[in-house]
């Protein structure tokens, strides 16, 4: 039994899913208090937090549909509002280490495992961006000073926990606009227009974009799916 930390872009088709699966588990056993799998380590770090199960829920699903995939059950536990664990049972990086094991020779998420602090930071920067300006600006140095591959140990926990932010409006629009600069020579529209769209239909705007002219800089971002969890 196993809900992850790491961003569902980086789980293939059948880690996707099966999570799914054993998130609604871990949720089922909380409402309903059921014995079966109560003492297991994931269900017990995720007692109490409703709302965090919620959020993750809506993560996946915001990859599952950039996928292709449609889901129809929803999650309403609500506790401890914008409150995760924090506890893991196993740290994100050994989380991405035991993905790269487990996907030897064998299918991949949709976003690369990064090989170093880089590649790991090119692939979460919008997300960060959508959060806090001066953090962004801050691990963008950070990382462009390392001079060698190491680092992910590092920065991956602090990653994860501002991915548990909820982004601002103000923030969240600015990012969105800065994703649609790698689309806008397929698509014309006046900023008026812009201005009047919501974020969710901009971000689903920029997905297609993305998947249609193959821009693999985009389709290999954390922000292309789960600002998608974050918007209205």
């Amino acid at each position: 039994m196993r809900v992850w930390d790491i961003n569902p872009g980086y789980l293939n088709r059948q880690s996707l899913l099966g999570e799914h699966r054993e998130l609604h588990a871990i949720v089922s056993i909380i409402r309903h208090n059921k014995k079966g799998y109560s003492r297991h380590p994931e269900t017990l770090r995720w007692q109490g937090f409703g709302w965090a199960l919620n959020q993750r829920h809506k993560l996946l699903v915001a990859e599952m549909n950039l996928r292709g995939f449609i889901d129809r059950s929803p999650v309403h536990l609500k506790t401890k509002n914008q409150k995760w664990p924090e506890v893991f049972v196993d740290l994100p990086a050994v989380q991405l280490k035991i993905i790269a094991g487990k996907y030897n020779n064998k299918e991949q998420g949709r976003i690369d495992l990064p090989k170093n602090v880089q590649e790991l930071w090119a692939q979460h920067q919008y997300s960060v961006m959508a959060r806090d300006d001066a953090e962004y600006k801050y691990l963008s140095g950070w990382v462009s000073a390392r001079k060698s591959g190491k680092g992910i140990d590092e920065i991956y926990p602090e990653l994860v926990s501002l991915l548990r932010c909820p982004p601002a409006e103000g923030n969240l629009r600015n990012t969105i606009q800065h994703m649609r600069d790698y689309v806008s020579a397929y698509v014309s529209l006046s900023g008026n227009t812009i201005e009047s769209k919501t974020t969710r239909s901009l971000l689903a705007q920029i997905q297609d974009l993305a998947f249609l002219h193959n821009i693999v800089y985009l389709k290999e971002s954390t922000a292309l799916s789960e600002l998608q969890a974050w918007t209205y």
